[in-house]
């Protein structure tokens, strides 16, 4: 039994609707860097807190792309446009599991 997906280690090109949600988190990234840059003192701490920030930039990439047991994310994915029966988070869509 393996772990992982058999497509992991695959490129996969991301949809239009992919490319501009990750333009998003990728831009959010950034200021928050600029936020770290500016308020963190030089050293140690800084650079490893700048560093999981640009793991986590990553992460959130791969999990734009793929589903939670690692196949790709099918362009048709569901869309939450109401709120489900039950739902944690009223007015939190994304935090439904689909």
């Amino acid at each position: 039994m393996t772990l992982l997906h058999t497509t992991t280690f695959d490129y996969l090109n991301p949809s239009q609707r992919q490319k501009a949600r990750m333009q998003v988190l990728r831009q959010a990234a950034k200021d928050y860097a600029a936020t770290l840059e500016e308020n963190l003192p030089d050293g140690p701490d800084k650079t490893y807190t700048l560093r999981k920030l640009r793991e986590v930039a990553m992460w959130a990439n791969v999990a734009v792309t793929r589903n939670t047991d690692g196949a790709p994310r099918d362009e048709a994915e569901r869309v939450l446009v109401d709120y489900p029966p039950g739902h944690p988070a009223e007015g939190d869509l994304g935090s439904f599991p689909t």
